[in-house]
C-alpha cells in the first residue's frame, strides 16, 4: 500500500498497518457472517457495495465502462456496469464458502477435465495459467476435489504476502496453498511440487513492476502481457493449460481448460519461439472467455494504455 504524499514516512507506514489490520478485521467480520447466515441472506450486502464503487469509484468506473466497450461492442448501460462490479463482489464473497468446503452449495460444471488428466499421466506437475477472470479458488477447490491432486498459486513474495493474510481471515488452512517467488529457494520448491504431480496456478495476465511485458493484440488494441510465467514454463519444459472458473450467476460456475503450450519437448534453441507461441495463444484464449462471459474480467484499471497505473501489487 503506498503512503500518501501528506503523510510522514513513519507515520504513513503506521496508518498502513492500521488499514491492512482493519481491513482484515472487517474480512473475519463477513467470513463469519457469511458462515452464520448462509450465502443466500449474505449476499444482500453485496448489493451495496457494488451500488458504492459504480457510484463513487471514478477510476474504477472508467475502466469498466472501458473494458465493457470493447467486450460488448457498444457503450455499456449502468445496468451493466453494476452487473460486472457485482460479479466481482460475488466471486471476492464465494471465496469464503470454496476455501471452507462448502463445495455443496455450488453447482460447478468442468469442461476439459481430459486435458488435465492426460497432462497428468506421466505421474508428473501441470502449470495451469489463468487470469484475473472469474474465480480461482472454485479452480483450486474443484481440483483439489475432483483430481485428488494438490493444487497451490504460484505469486510473487509481495502478493504471496498479502493474500495469505486474507486467506489467513477465510481459513488458515488454505494458506499452504501458495507458494511464494522470489526466495531462495522458490524455484526448487516450485520444481519439487511438480516432480511430485502438483498442479501450480499462475494468473499470466499482470507483471510486478518492472518485469518485461510483451504487447500482444487484446480486445481490439495491443495489451502488455508478462513475459515471466511463459520464460517459467519454458524453463521448467511442462505443459500448459489456460484455466478459468467463470461465474455464471445465481450458484453456478463453470470451470474450462484449454491448451496453450506443451514446453516439454522444446530445446534450448527453439525456446523464444515457443514462448512466442504461447504468448500469442495466452492472449487470444483469453479473449475468447471474455467475450464468452463478459462480465467475469476483474482488472480495475486501464489494462491497455496505462502500464505505469497498473495495481501491480494487488492481488484481486
Amino acid at each position: 500500500m503506498s503512503t500518501p504524499a501528506d503523510i510522514p514516512p513513519a507515520a504513513g507506514a503506521t496508518w498502513a498497518n492500521q488499514t491492512e489490520r482493519s481491513s482484515l478485521g472487517i474480512m473475519r467480520l463477513m467470513v463469519w457472517l457469511s458462515l452464520t447466515l448462509g450465502r443466500r441472506l449474505s449476499r444482500v450486502v453485496l448489493h451495496g457495495i457494488a451500488s458504492y464503487f459504480v457510484l463513487f469509484a471514478p477510476a474504477a468506473g472508467r475502466a469498466s465502462r472501458s473494458y465493457l466497450q470493447r467486450v460488448l461492442g457498444r457503450r455499456p448501460t449502468l445496468a451493466e456496469r453494476y452487473r460486472h462490479v457485482l460479479a466481482f463482489a460475488t466471486t471476492i464473497h464465494d471465496r469464503i464458502y470454496f476455501l471452507n468446503g462448502r463445495f455443496d452449495l455450488f453447482d460447478i460444471d468442468i469442461v476439459g477435465a481430459e486435458l488435465v488428466d492426460a497432462a497428468l499421466a506421466d505421474g508428473r506437475g501441470l502449470l495451469l495459467f489463468g487470469a484475473h477472470l472469474g474465480s480461482f479458488e472454485v479452480l483450486r477447490a474443484a481440483g483439489r476435489h475432483h483430481t485428488e491432486r494438490p493444487v497451490c498459486m504460484l505469486m510473487h513474495e509481495e502478493n504471496a504476502r498479502k493474500i495469505n493474510s486474507v486467506l489467513a481471515a477465510i481459513n488458515p488452512a488454505a494458506t499452504r496453498d501458495i507458494l511464494p517467488l522470489g526466495q531462495l529457494d522458490s524455484m526448487l520448491r516450485l520444481r519439487d511440487r511438480l516432480d511430485a504431480g502438483h498442479l501450480i496456478g499462475v494468473l499470466a495476465d499482470r507483471s510486478p513492476s518492472g518485469e518485461g511485458t510483451r504487447s500482444i493484440p487484446f480486445l481490439g488494441d495491443p495489451a502488455p502481457f508478462p513475459n515471466g510465467p511463459f520464460r517459467l514454463a519454458a524453463m521448467l519444459r511442462r505443459p500448459v493449460l489456460f484455466m478459468s472458473g467463470i461465474y455464471l450467476g445465481e450458484n453456478r460456475y463453470r470451470i474450462r481448460f484449454t491448451p496453450i503450450a506443451d514446453f516439454s519437448p522444446v530445446e534450448r534453441k527453439e525456446r523464444a519461439a515457443a514462448i512466442d507461441a504461447a504468448q500469442l495463444a495466452y492472449a487470444a484464449v483469453l479473449e475468447d472467455n471474455c467475450r464468452d462471459a463478459p462480465y467475469n474480467w476483474f482488472n480495475f484499471f486501464d489494462f491497455w494504455r496505462d502500464p505505469a497505473a497498473r495495481p501491480d501489487k494487488h492481488h484481486s
